[in-house]
């Protein structure tokens, strides 16, 4: 059987690439007392057996996180992303804390889960269709363009605006291509004011923390596409719409991108699971690793103990 020596370990921060995001947020857990690995999932494994600890976590060695925290998910096959997705189940069914989890990972990173699931909760967002078929595709698409719709085209997993497209006129559906055998279309939404921009609101546990306008050189509002951030007011409705769509996709913290349309009203696009947080340091006054950090700890780990909780380090003994 398995025997649990209780030791207090570190926080696994799983990334394939630290870079800034990660840097801070290895910062923020050693100001509370916290040390940190950066860790792949690719690199993981499953050691399935009797007298055995189930999963294997580089930089961990025979014991696991006190904590995980999500900060990338490689991209690959529908069997690798599985077997991603499969360590990050294992860690919550094993009681590590996985921030965000998996169920909140596979809810956004499948836009067309995303979509149902907002719509399913009754909160605004544009028309969608996700299907198979080629033939049907073209036809919703001439149908919307004869109604004087604009389309946008996505992969169902994608993210920073990768093979997005706009479909704008009917030559436009040459170009209409499916993202391994599913398209998925979306009514495009004209916002209000000059240009093109959207907002992109922060939730930490339930609290919208910080807001921003980022303003597209085109009608795709990435700040990674080179859209600049706005610091804008976090007015009550716009906050408690972003809250309300991290809580319909189980999220610990997300990014929800909102956009006024011409008519004035709010409408959900995006809610990211794993989002960046680099733009809107740079016009809001929050440091958001400090605050993801905080929570992380104190809600997770901590759980309501003056005492860090335990992770088990397992040995085999005899039964």
């Amino acid at each position: 059987m398995l025997t649990p020596q209780h030791t207090v370990g570190k926080i696994a921060i799983f990334t394939d690439d630290p870079g800034w995001h990660g840097r801070q947020l290895q910062l923020a857990f050693a100001a509370r007392g916290y040390a940190s690995e950066y860790v792949s999932l690719a690199e993981c494994r499953f050691r399935i057996g009797s007298g055995q600890q189930p999963l294997l976590i580089p930089g961990f060695g025979h014991s696991l996180p006190v904590a995980a925290f999500v900060r990338g998910v490689p991209g690959g096959s529908l069997e690798e992303v599985v077997f991603y997705l499969d360590i990050l189940h294992g860690l919550t069914v094993l009681n590590i804390p996985v921030y965000n989890d998996g169920r909140a990972v596979e809810r956004s990173v499948d836009k067309a889960m995303t979509s149902f699931l907002l719509h399913h909760a009754g909160l605004p967002t544009p028309q969608t269709w996700v299907l198979r078929n080629r033939a049907d595709a073209l036809s919703l698409a001439e149908n919307e363009l004869r109604k004087g719709h604009f389309l946008i085209s996505k992969p169902l997993f994608g993210s920073q605006g990768e093979g997005i497209r706009r479909i704008e006129k009917m030559t436009d559906l040459f170009w209409l291509t499916s993202s391994h055998g599913v398209y998925y279309l979306q009514r495009f939404v004209h916002c209000a004011g000059p240009g093109f921009s959207d907002n992109r609101v922060f939730v930490i546990n339930g609290r919208a923390v910080a807001a921003m306008r980022r303003r597209g050189k085109f009608w795709l509002n990435n700040v990674a596409r080179g859209a600049s951030c706005e610091r804008i007011a976090l007015h009550a409705d716009l906050a408690e719409l972003a809250v309300k769509a991290a809580k319909t996709l189980a999220m610990d913290y997300a990014g929800v991108d909102i956009i006024q349309d011409k008519s004035g009203a709010y409408t959900i696009i995006e809610v990211n699971s794993i989002p960046a947080w680099k733009g809107l340091e740079s016009v809001c006054d929050v440091n958001i690793a400090e605050l993801l950090a905080d929570d992380l700890i104190s809600r997770c780990i901590n759980a309501g103990s003056d005492q860090p909780r335990k992770v088990h380090d397992f040995a085999c003994t005899a039964e």
